[in-house]
């Protein structure tokens, strides 16, 4: 099987797997070092963007998202999962100190990169607090 079709196969078996694993151990308290989860994410993505973007240009993607009705879907889809992400979280960002517009720009330029590092750095922010809470002195 081609890279170019194996790799979409396994990016749905993971994200069912992860969807499934949180499911099954829900929890209120978020195990330390959680936030390591989204940033190795990010940068293994960020990654496969620089390579993308040396193949195929910085603006490959946008003859995509033109071509057809499944392009226009996926670039809503990929707007609106973004921009409800980013709504959810912007309010917890905020009450830890970070500033929303750097983020949401580098969401917007990057999509799941910014937004995968953005969730990591909130999670790193709030790891004193959630430890605190969960295992009182």
């Amino acid at each position: 099987m081609p890279l170019y079709h194996l790799l979409p196969v396994l990016a749905g078996f993971a994200f069912m797997l992860a969807g499934i694993v949180n499911m099954a151990g829900a929890s209120t308290a978020p195990a330390r070092g959680m936030w390591l989860i989204p940033a190795a994410l990010s940068a293994a993505l960020f990654g496969w963007s620089i390579w993308t973007v040396a193949l195929e240009g910085p603006l490959g993607f946008w003859s995509e998202h033109l071509r057809d009705a499944w392009g226009n879907q996926i670039w809503f889809d990929l707007l609106l999962s973004m921009g409800t992400a980013f709504a959810l979280l912007a309010p917890r960002a905020k009450a830890r100190g970070m500033r929303l517009a750097p983020w949401f720009v580098a969401i917007a330029c990057t999509g799941s990169v910014g937004l995968l590092a953005m969730a990591a750095r909130y999670l790193f922010l709030s790891e004193p607090e959630m430890a605190a809470r969960h295992n009182p002195a």
